[in-house]
């Protein structure tokens, strides 16, 4: 992974350079951005930037034979730490990053984008709840008691340390603190606020910024072959958010759209033979288009504000503006807000592994209550 492969947050590529090329790297760094922010792209390319035996002035140089390891995450002197859970094959006890090593790299190959519900598909954890056990703790000073085999730097690199127990944080505070010689911490968390101070407190963070709509669009007509109108579209409904925007091409607009228009007539019309059929329908969907279908609903919503109070802003065009046209005429802004709270909870309760039909129901109930 290069900076090169990132578009755009120019200004943090360039502090971390910088920071390097005047020796002044700090021993703990924690890259903090929302999800879909490219903070674990970053701290790749980072990593990538830190041993390349021929650095360029903004970029490492991408073929020398540490940049070679790095591009396929084989470098002896880079470790990993990420949450993970049981499967059917290996028990709960037993859940370690280690274990996972070749899922992670072929995670990381596919997309450094990726998000944790990915993640979880890709080594097999389905709906577990995931974690950082207090045995990897171990596992990290282990790893770092040991001098470095060829690179200028030994990086660990702990994805979504929110995730770590407690007992594990508490583990590794000595070694966080006080690290081997030319050995770094690269800490990449979705949530700060669920780390320990004791955490935070040692490291320096980094803050990095979600992608631009331009650099979404860029993204996906290049990654996806959307025609520019498209990929426009997507990526102002993704807010920022690029795995929200790949999700939201692969569904399809027509899809997500035509099921939300349906839902939202049939929730207006009362109709509750159709609401039961759209639960079954929502219940035999995956988790991905259950979770992009409510994200879709919040994105609509916002763009039916944005009409209401500043039509202009509006980033929606074609037939999904002639819907929210039409959707913001019967729906005033506090209806509209009210219907939003419901999206967000009706979501927390799907990520909890409530009942999919259920939800889709009792969210559908409520809001044609709150549309008569």
């Amino acid at each position: 992974m290069l900076f090169g492969d990132i578009k755009g947050l120019d200004d943090v590529k360039r502090r971390l350079v910088n920071a390097l090329q005047n020796e002044q790297v700090a021993h703990a760094q924690l890259f903090v951005g929302k999800p879909g922010s490219p903070n674990l792209a970053m701290a790749l390319a980072y990593t990538t930037y830190l041993n390349c035996e021929n650095r360029g002035e903004n970029d490492a140089c991408g073929t020398c034979p540490s940049c070679s390891k790095n591009a396929k995450f084989i470098h002896p002197d880079v470790h990993y730490v990420y949450p993970v859970s049981g499967t059917k094959d290996v028990k709960s006890e037993d859940a370690v990053s280690e274990k996972f090593i070749r899922e992670w790299r072929s995670f990381l190959t596919e997309s450094p984008f990726n998000d944790l519900d990915t993640w979880r598909d890709a080594y097999g954890g389905e709906n577990k709840q995931v974690n950082i056990s207090k045995q990897e703790s171990r596992e990290i000073i282990k790893s770092l008691s040991l001098k470095s085999f060829e690179g200028k730097y030994k990086v660990m690199i702990i994805w979504l340390p929110e995730f770590m127990h407690p007992t594990a944080a508490n583990g590794i505070l000595k070694i966080l603190e006080e690290p081997p010689e030319k050995t770094l911490f690269l800490l990449v968390s979705n949530d700060k606020e669920r780390l320990l101070t004791t955490i935070t407190s040692r490291t320096q963070i980094v803050t990095i910024p979600q992608f631009a709509d331009e650099d979404i669009k860029s993204i996906l007509i290049e990654k996806n072959g959307l025609d520019e109108a498209k990929a426009s579209q997507f990526a102002h409904l993704a807010d920022g958010d690029l795995n929200n925007a790949f999700k939201l091409a692969q569904q399809t607009e027509n899809d997500s759209h035509d099921f939300f228009a349906k839902w939202m007539r049939s929730c207006f019309s009362r109709n509750f033979s159709d609401l039961v059929n759209m639960a079954d329908d929502f219940h035999g969907s995956n988790k991905l288009s259950q979770r992009s279908l409510l994200k879709y609903a919040l994105s609509t919503f916002r763009e039916s504000l944005l009409y209401q109070n500043a039509p202009n802003l509006n980033r929606v065009n074609g037939s999904v503006l002639d819907f929210i046209k039409n959707f913001s005429k019967v729906l005033h802004q506090s209806k509209i807000e009210k219907m939003s709270s419901l999206i967000d909870e009706a979501y927390y309760h799907l990520e909890r592994n409530g009942s999919p039909k259920m939800i889709f129901l009792d969210l559908s109930l409520h809001i044609a209550a709150e549309i008569k």
